[in-house]
């Protein structure tokens, strides 16, 4: 799929839409991006079942993977991001970077936002305990919804 929206600039939050979920990356330049993913660099979801995850660059369309994405910078309104040139110099800095990860406290959307703005923060984490709230059986849901879109973004990148 195509980059909806206008084209990035350097220290952009890149969203990929995922199957029950978001990918997070922040752009580079010359058409890169640096996620926190798993070693096959194809989801940081997969990276849940294995308590850590790696920081890559790789092409935007690679991490697209086939699904939409677009620049959303949608904590500006709320936060100030840092100087472009530290943002984008912090994240190359991480290339190759074995981390910690936590869908709750360490995840890729934790990893850009602390890039860009100097803070780790998630609102997949955030509505996630909503559903969480909701009871146990909610909570279940979106854990086997997360499960099988990984299962299927995993065999679709094997294909």
């Amino acid at each position: 799929m195509p980059l909806v929206g206008p084209l990035p600039k350097p220290g952009d939050l890149i969203e990929y839409q995922r199957v029950g979920y978001q990918h997070w990356g922040i752009y580079v330049g010359d058409g890169d991006v640096v996620h926190l993913t798993d070693q096959d660099g194809i989801s940081s979801l997969s990276s849940a079942f294995g308590a850590s995850a790696v920081v890559k660059k790789d092409r935007m369309e690679k991490v697209a993977d086939g699904c939409d994405y677009k620049v959303n910078n949608k904590y500006d309104e709320k936060r100030t991001p840092l100087p472009i040139r530290k943002v984008v110099q912090a994240a190359l800095d991480k290339v190759g970077e074995k981390l910690n990860y936590s869908l709750t406290r360490e995840n890729c959307e934790h990893f850009v936002t602390e890039l860009r703005y100097g803070e780790a923060f998630s609102d997949q984490v955030d509505n996630a305990m909503i559903y969480a709230a909701g009871g146990a059986v909610g909570f279940g849901l979106v854990a086997v919804s997360a499960a099988v879109a990984m299962n299927v973004t995993r065999n679709k990148h094997q294909k």
